[in-house]
């Protein structure tokens, strides 16, 4: 939480630095009064047009609520739009980057194209939304893998028991898309492209936030977000 504000902190200094008062006779056009750091930090980060700002709001917010290991990184998937379309977002808010933009499947019954249902059940097959802690790597069937700690309780907590992991899948790839219309789909687990499953593991791993985000009134309602 402390890093957070830290980094909000610093660019607020920073835009304060432009907005200092003016020598030239104490003429200033501008204040600092509708600065909007997080705004600031949206931008510096290249996310406008690519993810709702809405969305990355949340993200702070829940960083500010829970504890991490590591809040220089976080990592963003937007179920609300289709699988066709690049929904993970990794981030570094200490040096304000976008390192990872790329596709992401959903759960095999959360939908074809588009996630709609969804499930903190065994079994089930869907995506659990919410904010999760990554945790350990290790190699599994799917190859180098990443465990999940869901931390919203009744939405994501069962993760761990539901094996939900971050792994590579080859059903994950603009050919894929080419040839289906959509990605492939898993059994709930967030699934990206083999060739960067090493690097984004690596980078996410040992405890950064991860937000699974759908517009899901019952999620959107009920969430620790929400309140």
């Amino acid at each position: 939480m402390a890093i957070i504000y830290h980094i909000l902190f610093s660019l607020f200094i920073t835009v304060l630095s432009f907005f200092s008062p003016a020598t030239d006779g104490g003429k200033n056009t501008k204040t600092t009064e509708n600065i909007d750091t997080t705004r600031l930090l949206y931008n510096q980060c290249n996310l406008d047009g690519k993810l709702d700002y809405g969305i990355f709001e949340d993200v702070l917010e829940g960083l500010a609520e829970l504890e991490f290991d590591n809040e220089n990184l976080v990592s963003i998937i937007d179920f609300s739009k289709p699988s066709t379309e690049k929904r993970l977002f990794v981030i570094d808010l200490k040096n304000q980057k976008l390192l990872h933009h790329t596709l992401v499947a959903h759960g095999k019954n959360s939908g074809l194209n588009e996630a709609k249902k969804f499930s903190n059940t065994n079994r089930s097959l869907q995506t659990s939304l919410g904010i999760y802690s990554t945790a350990e790597p290790y190699m599994g069937k799917h190859g180098f893998s990443l465990r999940l700690d869901g931390l919203e309780r009744g939405f994501n907590d069962n993760a761990r028991k539901r094996a939900i992991v971050i792994h590579g899948a080859e059903y994950v790839s603009t050919d894929f898309i080419e040839d289906h219309g959509r990605l492939g789909r898993s059994w709930g687990c967030p699934a990206i492209p083999p060739e960067l499953t090493t690097d984004i593991i690596n980078l996410i791993k040992g405890g950064s936030c991860l937000y699974i985000y759908a517009d899901d009134e019952n999620y959107l309602s009920k969430s620790i977000l929400s309140d």
